[in-house]
């Protein structure tokens, strides 16, 4: 967490991906992670999809290899019983004394939803996310036994032994960019993750969950020519990943996708927002590039929209963990006073 009286953001960083290394991810994940929980991160996202890793096993290698940082776990419901999620924040809870955070993942690409004959709408996913997620939460209370006869799972006097302690409850984590995912947050009182426009193109405060954060990248530095010098070095122009992105949208039904390609081609600002590492498919978030003070301000912005949670990019280097923290000063500041 970073905060300033009462001004704060939870911070997370993300996972590399397991697609993107060799033999030697296990090695990779853990510096990531060791240098997050160095930064100050709450967190540390595990995102999953049918290319990755098995992210509860990575959550494990994490919790192993760092001291307090906590795994924010993707679940797909399509790939894994309820019973079985709450069985593993329970097990991880007792074997190690840490818990998890769940990122509920209802799907968005359709080749991966049809690979397991799941031919759901988007919005009545989240309806099935708002029972899974009822179950996981009611078996890792404790007490009383689990019945729940939904349209999508049944389960009767279902109950979980051992629950754990009260303060390794996972909190749970939705994507917020479509109402159906907005309306799910607020149902269970997720933390609803949002793919945000520019804090000026967003919608008041009253628009939104009362629970929610941002995922971005950030890219800052003492200034603007600094930092978009950073920038555009490490997101060169690339045709194949531009035809990638081309194609992903076409197989994805996920609101917070259509939304940013829809942007990517309108006219661009002089802001700090930029979505060209979006275009050319080497990151699934905006950036903000900039000055610590302009991405601060920026960042402020947000805030005052009742953004409290911040999900970065993965870090390319420790280095730019601190880069990020030094922006995020002026932010807190300028919302404290």
């Amino acid at each position: 967490m970073v905060d300033s009286g009462q001004a704060h953001f939870d911070v997370f960083s993300t996972c590399p991906p397991s697609s993107a290394y060799g033999h030697d991810y296990s090695t990779r994940v853990a510096e990531v992670a060791r240098w997050s929980e160095r930064a100050g991160c709450r967190g540390i996202l595990i995102y999953t999809d049918h290319s990755l890793l098995d992210p509860w096993l990575v959550a494990q290698l994490i919790i192993e290899r760092t001291q307090s940082i906590r795994p924010l776990v993707a679940v797909q419901p399509l790939q894994m019983h309820p019973y079985t999620a709450a069985k593993m924040v329970a097990s991880l809870g007792a074997l190690y004394g840490r818990g998890v955070l769940l990122n509920m993942v209802s799907g968005g690409f359709r080749n991966d939803l049809s690979a397991l004959d799941d031919r759901t709408e988007h919005d009545r996913r989240y309806d099935r996310l708002l029972e899974y997620v009822t179950i996981v939460k009611g078996l890792l209370a404790g007490g009383s036994p689990v019945t729940l006869r939904g349209d999508f799972y049944r389960v009767e006097n279902l109950r979980l032994t051992p629950a754990p302690s009260p303060e390794l409850m996972p909190d749970v984590f939705v994507s917020g960019s479509s109402e159906a995912g907005a309306e799910t947050a607020r149902a269970i009182g997720a933390v609803a993750i949002r793919y945000p426009r520019p804090a000026t193109a967003e919608t008041p405060t009253e628009d939104w969950p009362e629970r929610t954060g941002i995922r971005t990248g950030i890219i800052a530095r003492e200034s603007d020519e600094d930092a978009w010098e950073v920038a555009l070095r490490r997101f060169p122009a690339d045709r194949r990943g531009q035809l990638t992105h081309q194609l992903a949208m076409k197989v994805s039904d996920s609101v917070w996708h259509r939304q940013l390609s829809e942007m990517a081609g309108a006219e661009k600002t002089d802001g700090p927002y930029w979505l060209f590492p979006f275009e050319n498919y080497k990151t699934m978030c905006p950036y903000l590039v900039g000055s610590y003070q302009r991405v601060g301000e920026e960042l402020a912005r947000y805030h005052r929209l009742g953004v409290r949670t911040l999900i970065l990019d993965v870090p390319p280097d420790e280095e730019e963990l601190w880069h990020t923290r030094r922006a995020l000063e002026p932010c807190l500041e300028e919302v404290a006073s």
